[in-house]
């Protein structure tokens, strides 16, 4: 085994031994189809068996390039092996005690980093949870109970997840939503990337701003598009939040750790939230969230918000070695190959009329597929998508028609020119 995650970590390539799905996966796909939630969303029959790095192998032998980072989870790839080391050695000394119980010190350690590591030279308190949905539920809850207020602010294309205070402050997809009756009340919504103009009508006309807890935001959205603000709209939201002491809540469940090649991608906008909410990348693999506030925001009593597995310790640890992998090399990494991905895709753009829009920064790249009319063109991305994943490549989608391009920030030149031309021949074959 070890011989062959090596031979994989090596690989810029993908390599492909059967049709796909291969005999194997497709009676892993059969047995699945029998038992698990029809509500997950399949893109294409990938049967993982085990990966390395940005490489990853079915249970047939075929081997894939992996743009897809797990959506955007696996920050310094499929089980890099200091990660994997962390892992083992904190589960043969500690598996699970509760931190909202008891005390360990991994949990610790990785609530100063993340103070530290935050914008803003105040002081900071951290919770932690399973997942970004729920950090997002805990921001919710902490900006009610603080304010005293209970509306709050999101916007069209945001999501935020899929419990129930999330999925009502989302707005990418109907499917979300569709079915499951009324949504948490309170959510008002506007354009992402709105002027202030937009926001002083809606506290004019339908929400009043002494009554607006918080505003939720993705500095860059991620399933509504890979869409990126202009500059002045993050410091605007700041400068409205100031005015009617509302909070400024953002949401870097995906873009945060390291992947735009700050390890928020607020920071690139030069604004200090009062909470950020992480999940994702953190851990590298395995499920982590946190929420870091304010320590003067984070002013709740013991009892009133708490996780039996949030700040595993495990996790923990693979988080404390995913931080100091992404401070050695891999935030650097993340720059200077989304500069070549970026690139690529709008040299492909000139030449491909099937695509438009490439846009991005760092490693959270994407790229429109859209009809001889410019519109964007739903179908076509699929079929890419597809197609990519009969050649070796794996790839997902965002917002109407985009292509998103998220992979770990360990991955190499040599791989990503590989991509780049993958996606050239899939393009041009359609």
């Amino acid at each position: 085994m070890a011989t062959i995650t090596t031979d994989l970590r090596d690989m810029a390539a993908p390599h492909l031994v059967t049709s796909l799905p291969g005999p194997k996966a497709a009676a892993w796909i059969a047995r699945d189809d029998q038992v698990l939630s029809p509500s997950y969303t399949r893109v294409y029959p990938l049967v993982c068996a085990r990966g390395a790095g940005c490489m990853l192998e079915d249970v047939d032998g075929n081997v894939f390039l992996d743009f897809t980072a797990g959506i955007a989870v696996n920050a310094t790839g499929h089980a890099h092996p200091e990660v994997v080391a962390a892992i083992v050695d904190q589960a043969s000394r500690l598996i699970h005690m509760s931190g909202t119980d008891f005390y360990y010190s991994p949990e610790i350690e990785l609530a100063e980093r993340l103070a530290r590591l935050a914008p803003g030279s105040f002081p900071k308190r951290v919770f932690f949870t399973n997942s970004g949905t729920e950090a997002i539920e805990a921001a919710l809850k902490l900006a009610r109970y603080h304010t005293g207020r209970q509306r709050v602010i999101s916007f069209y294309g945001a999501f935020h997840g899929r419990t129930y205070g999330a999925m009502s402050l989302g707005g990418s997809k109907a499917i979300h939503q569709r079915g499951f009756g009324a949504m948490l009340p309170g959510v008002h919504r506007v354009h992402f990337d709105c002027s202030r103009q937009e926001l002083e009508e809606q506290f004019a006309t339908s929400c009043p701003p002494d009554e607006v807890a918080a505003i939720f935001i993705e500095p860059i959205q991620g399933e509504g598009g890979y869409r990126i603000p202009s500059t002045g709209f993050l410091p605007m939201l700041r400068e409205v939040c100031d005015e009617h002491g509302i909070l400024l809540v953002v949401d870097e469940v995906q873009s945060g750790i390291g992947r735009t090649g700050k390890m928020f991608a607020v920071e690139h906008f030069g604004v200090v939230p009062d909470m950020i909410c992480l999940a994702k990348g953190i851990a590298s693999g395995l499920p982590l969230g946190a929420l870091v506030s304010r320590a003067e925001v984070m002013d709740w009593p013991p009892g009133s918000h708490a996780s039996t597995f949030g700040g595993n310790p495990v996790a923990c640890r693979a988080a404390l070695t995913t931080l100091d992998l992404l401070d050695r090399e891999y935030m650097a990494n993340a720059i200077a190959r989304g500069r070549q991905l970026l690139a690529g895709l709008v040299r492909l753009v000139e030449r491909q009329h099937s695509l438009s829009h490439a846009r991005g920064l760092g490693l959270m790249v994407a790229v429109d597929c859209v009809d001889r009319h410019g519109r964007p063109d739903y179908e076509r991305r699929e079929q890419v998508i597809e197609t990519a994943f009969h050649r070796g490549l794996l790839l997902l989608g965002c917002g109407k028609a985009g292509v998103r391009f998220a992979p770990s920030l360990c991955v190499t030149e040599e791989q990503t020119a590989t991509a780049l031309a993958i996606f050239d021949e899939v393009c041009a074959a359609i």
